[in-house]
């Protein structure tokens, strides 16, 4: 099950997990955009908010009388959040924190008996923001870290029922919605081209390069396989290398 999959990392991973062989079935709320998705794909549809519990409910009584039960939740939906502390209301922060916690930990706890069942793996879709403050993002970046406070804690918790847990953390991935941040980054340094603004992104990135969400989505489905059957309550990085760059020094390299 994968929830925001009707677009970027969530409709890559699932393909990715379609092409290992697993049954997919992809959730959100757009229906016209989720059903092009499925039938492009060969994976199953079902609308749904992710942070609604009632709509969680129902998509898990779908999967069950489908398939009999979840084996992988990957909790990807998500939302923007982009403002200072003081230059968002209390109506933006409570649907950034909605959009980009409510999503995940509601699906979380809404599929935990399947998960449980099942000796299940959820994998949630964080940030980079979720390990660091970016400017004027104060919602997102509290959003994100907090996703990762989650998956710890269901790590603990759900680990002696075999329900392993973990997040990763891209950096930029070329998106819809990372098009549109380069879009405002191209207007103010007055770039040719978005390709340009990416350039720009990453040119302290160590791969210098912005993922492509298959990047992402092959990491993810790693953490949901067997093959990491020992490997629980991490935030892995997927980021070329973002991580591991120390900012007091950028200036030597310029």
């Amino acid at each position: 099950m994968v929830t925001g999959g009707a677009t970027g990392i969530g409709a890559a991973v699932a393909r990715q997990l379609a092409v290992e062989g697993a049954r997919v079935i992809i959730t959100g709320r757009r229906a016209e955009t989720l059903a092009a998705t499925a039938t492009a794909l060969g994976v199953e549809a079902f609308t749904a908010d992710a942070a609604d519990a009632i709509q969680m409910r129902a998509l898990l009584a779908f999967v069950t009388a489908q398939a009999g039960g979840v084996d992988i939740l990957v909790a990807n939906a998500g939302a923007h959040g982009f403002a200072s502390a003081g230059g968002m209301d209390d109506e933006a922060w409570a649907a950034c924190l909605r959009g980009n916690l409510g999503t995940a930990s509601v699906s979380i706890r809404e599929m935990l008996p399947a998960l449980i069942a099942r000796q299940g793996s959820i994998v949630v879709v964080s940030s980079l923001a979720g390990l660091f403050a970016g400017p004027e993002a104060a919602g997102y970046v509290t959003a994100k870290h907090a996703l990762l406070g989650l998956v710890r804690s269901v790590a603990r918790d759900y680990g002696h029922h075999g329900v392993r847990a973990n997040a990763v953390c891209p950096g930029w991935v070329r998106t819809p919605m990372a098009d549109e941040e380069m879009e405002v980054l191209r207007e103010r340094h007055h770039l040719p081209s978005v390709e340009a603004a990416y350039a720009l992104a990453t040119r302290h990135v160590p791969l210098r390069r912005a993922a492509e969400p298959d990047d992402v989505a092959r990491v993810v489905a790693f953490l949901a396989s067997e093959d990491a059957a020992m490997v629980t309550g991490v935030a892995l990085p997927v980021d070329g290398g973002a991580a591991v760059v120390d900012l007091p020094t950028i200036a030597f390299a310029d």
